[in-house]
């Protein structure tokens, strides 16, 4: 593990491989381990950074404080690509880290070379979406409730509501001991979710993406991660959509020799 100090903060990342710079971003609840499984794979061809975002693990939050947010992540991804100075990088992330790489791209394209989207987090406004109503998503409410148990010390308790919400019910029970406890690890981040207030994607938003964009989803995953990834992807002109079969929203984990086939392809395309 390394550490670089960007924006007041340093980040801890782990770096394996040579070649083209290929940053990767986790999701909620999550840290640069979830990549364990993909970085043999994607290392071969590729120089691969994986991030663990403020207020993640390996460091101890306690939930105070204002500094977890989409916009101080977001900022936090550009300076620490800054602080790299290796030109244009290949950028990955996956659910929230998915929502904070788009965001990336967005403010920063000159940075980037390609963008990868696995199942971005996130809501979608009126206009990718006709069925939009104010107020929180049914997501957000669940992280909501998940993140008051956290806060009240049922922890457990907190992570298994959220977790069977997007799994399906007794998927906390059936989890392996190694990502529970990357999970345990990270709760906390939980209740900065809950008042993260992140703004919801927009078809302007979707349509100044220009760099080539690959988004990555689960076949089976369910509820409204697919309808955020396929609002997105119809909207984001050089972009192109791979479902792997018989993945949930974790893909590249129940599919790593697939998704980075996939990755590996994009990349590697002119």
């Amino acid at each position: 593990m390394q550490t670089l100090p960007v924006n007041g903060y340093d980040m801890a990342y782990l770096e394996v491989g040579e070649g083209p710079p290929l940053l990767c971003v986790h999701g909620s609840l999550c840290d640069f381990r979830i990549w364990s499984c993909v970085l043999g794979p994607l290392s071969g061809q590729h120089r691969v950074i994986a991030v663990s975002l403020r207020h993640f693990f390996p460091e101890l939050w306690d939930g105070s404080g204002d500094s977890y947010s989409i916009a101080q992540h977001v900022a936090d991804v550009i300076a620490f690509i800054e602080h790299l100075k290796v030109g244009p990088v290949d950028l990955m992330g996956h659910s929230r880290g998915g929502h904070i790489a788009f965001r990336v791209a967005q403010q920063r394209p000159d940075l980037l070379r390609k963008l990868i989207l696995a199942e971005p987090g996130g809501e979608l406004d009126a206009t990718l979406d006709p069925d939009h109503k104010p107020g929180p998503s049914p997501l957000a409410a669940r992280i909501a409730t998940a993140a008051e148990k956290i806060a009240a010390g049922d922890v457990e308790g907190g992570l298994k509501f959220f977790f069977d919400a997007i799994e399906g019910p007794g998927a906390w029970t059936r989890l392996p001991a190694a990502p529970k406890q990357q999970l345990l690890d990270n709760a906390v981040t939980l209740i900065g979710q809950a008042r993260d207030r992140r703004p919801p994607f927009s078809k302007a938003d979707a349509e100044a993406i220009e760099m080539p964009t690959l988004f990555i989803g689960g076949a089976r995953t369910k509820g409204t991660l697919p309808q955020v990834l396929h609002g997105l992807a119809t909207h984001v002109r050089n972009s192109r959509t791979v479902m792997i079969p018989n993945t949930t929203h974790p893909m590249f984990e129940q599919a790593p020799q697939k998704f980075c086939e996939v990755v590996l392809e994009f990349l590697g395309a002119s």
